[in-house]
């Protein structure tokens, strides 16, 4: 038996424009550069963050790892924005991290601490990282039980997961090919890759609860993918990301002009707003 389960279009300012793509039940926002993407995600983020606590009292947050979310949470470290956060009601959750201690440099965890955790009014209480054990299913058996502990046994639902989008499609660690995007019981699994890696992640039903789920994408590099994760042949075993689809809530893509560069819309002509 599983574990509990949920079963406009407009110009912005800071040269993003915000288009409805009603065949995929989302919104895209496109932003000038890697800045203006940055900037947006912080706002978003802090608008969500509001939102939540007024209407449920606290803000629960999934991050991210790598490198493109790094700006964005600097930004939310410093003014005007980190005034704009109620931080006193937020915890602070993780959506995947890689198998290493939380000193090692690559350990998402340690990423989010330097760039804006250890800098804004939380306590440590509220930052609930995902624990490195013995082996990557313990750290995920583990993980899996905080968050039954923390949401006492209901489904979990975040007020905003934040995902960035791989070169080969994976999102979180959701990887091509892998068992775990078949996985519809546990919230919590591991993820042995073929070059050895070892990754812990929550899984596409949890993510598909999601309030509001964000997409980054940034850079030419990350433009083919992202042309075919949303207007490419659906095929989410070799693009996992065209998994996560929101089942009450919506989701974002926010893409800089260079990621974004093979995108061809279906509503209208798409012009990309200047500074």
């Amino acid at each position: 038996m599983g574990l509990p389960l949920l079963q406009g279009e407009g110009r912005g300012e800071d040269g993003v424009k915000e288009v409805s793509l009603r065949e995929l039940n989302c919104h895209l926002y496109l932003a000038d550069d890697y800045s203006a993407l940055s900037r947006r995600a912080a706002e978003l983020f802090a608008e969500e963050a509001r939102t939540a606590v007024a209407k449920r009292g606290r803000f629960l947050v999934l991050l991210s790892g790598g490198e493109t979310p790094r700006h964005c949470y600097e930004l939310l470290s410093r003014k005007p924005l980190r005034a704009l956060v109620p931080w006193h009601a937020a915890e602070i959750f993780w959506g995947d991290e890689r198998f290493v201690p939380p000193g090692d440099p690559r350990n998402n965890a340690r990423m989010a601490r330097e760039a804006f955790l250890d800098h804004v009014p939380l306590s440590e209480g509220q930052i609930h990282p995902i624990p490195f054990r013995n082996s990557a299913h313990e750290s995920a058996e583990q993980y899996q039980a905080q968050l039954l502990e923390f949401f006492a046994g209901a489904p979990p639902r975040f007020d905003l997961a934040l995902l960035g989008l791989g070169d080969n499609g994976h999102t979180a660690s959701l990887f091509p090919g892998t068992p775990v995007l078949d996985e519809k019981y546990r919230w919590v699994s591991e993820v042995a890759l073929e070059d050895g890696q070892q990754r812990i992640t929550l899984t596409v039903p949890v993510l598909n609860q999601s309030a509001t789920v964000l997409f980054l994408v940034s850079g030419e590099g990350k433009a083919q993918v992202l042309h075919e994760v949303l207007e490419g042949t659906p095929n989410p075993q070799r693009l996992p990301a065209q998994l996560i689809r929101p089942e009450h809530g919506k989701l974002i893509w926010l893409a800089d002009r260079e990621a974004a560069r093979m995108l061809t819309l279906q509503e209208g002509e798409l012009s990309y707003g200047t500074k």
